[in-house]
């Protein structure tokens, strides 16, 4: 015992020293932890306030959570005179040995970040994406579920859709309707245009402005090309396609408007041999 008292009394300074390097590091790893807490916590809030899946902001918190522990962690170890170069080098060498192995998945999830913070799409929308097109399910940190309109459930990987091109056509409230109605060349012209201005003006689908733009955008080999361009709600878009196609048919056949379809004129010529 008078050993022990004798030794601690050699080496009181020594001891407080470490056990103020302890207290330290404790206090460290405490506060830190309540600092991850709150950032992780933060980015949640920030996410899902922009109507991100919950799912995916989740995990994500949970990501940075987690990096800000072992950051932590390694500050509290160095207090104590651990040296965490060794510590850090290990990582290092795992997370790129990690790195090459889940190559295919790190792009799918950087792309999937890429999704979340940029949001070229939402759930809900109808777009072509991935060599996809159909409507946004659900957007997930490695994939994004999409359903086709014959009601496919496809899941394109994430660094697909964001290596290529991608059409949203469901981010504007409008879209224009592109159709092309061809006549023949015998058809009165500027009774066509009168029907298909009438047939437009009917619809109450078809917006006023911009206004419908009817003009002849082409003298084909066997038609004579007419543009008909109305403005629509996007989610009227495929009823007016349809509609108009169907009015268009029916109204020309009432008022003898032709419409060209390809047709080929075969002639076959006989040689008659004069017999000698």
């Amino acid at each position: 015992m008078e050993q022990i008292t004798e030794l601690f009394q050699q080496n009181h300074e020594v001891l407080l020293g470490y056990l103020l390097q302890l207290i330290a590091a404790i206090v460290i790893f405490y506060v830190g932890r309540i600092i991850a807490r709150s950032v992780s916590g933060l980015m949640e809030k920030g996410l899902l306030s922009r109507k991100i899946d919950k799912a995916v902001v989740s995990f994500l918190s949970s990501i940075l959570y987690a990096i800000l522990m072992i950051a932590t962690a390694l500050m509290a170890l160095s207090q104590i005179g651990v040296q965490t170069t060794s510590f850090i080098a290990i990582l290092g060498a795992a997370g790129l040995a990690v790195g090459l192995a889940l190559q295919g998945s790190l792009a799918n999830f950087a792309s999937g970040v890429l999704i979340i913070l940029f949001r070229p799409f939402k759930s809900g929308d109808f777009i072509d994406a991935g060599g996809i097109t159909g409507t946004v399910d659900k957007i997930e940190i490695f994939q994004t579920i999409m359903k086709t309109p014959d009601n496919k459930r496809v899941i394109v990987p994430n660094a697909k859709i964001t290596g290529g091109h991608i059409t949203n056509f469901s981010a504007e409230s409008t879209r224009r309707v592109d159709l092309v109605i061809g006549i023949s060349y015998d058809s009165d012209l500027r009774k066509a245009k009168t029907i298909l201005q009438q047939i437009i003006q009917d619809d109450p689908r078809v917006l006023p402005e911009p206004a419908p733009n009817i003009r002849v955008s082409e003298l084909a080999d066997s038609s004579v090309n007419i543009i008909v361009r109305p403005w629509v709600k996007t989610e009227d878009y495929w009823g007016v396609y349809w509609d108009t196609l169907e009015k268009v048919k029916l109204t020309f056949d009432e008022q003898g408007i032709g419409i060209p379809f390809p047709q080929m004129d075969v002639h076959i010529k006989k040689d008659v041999k004069e017999a000698v």
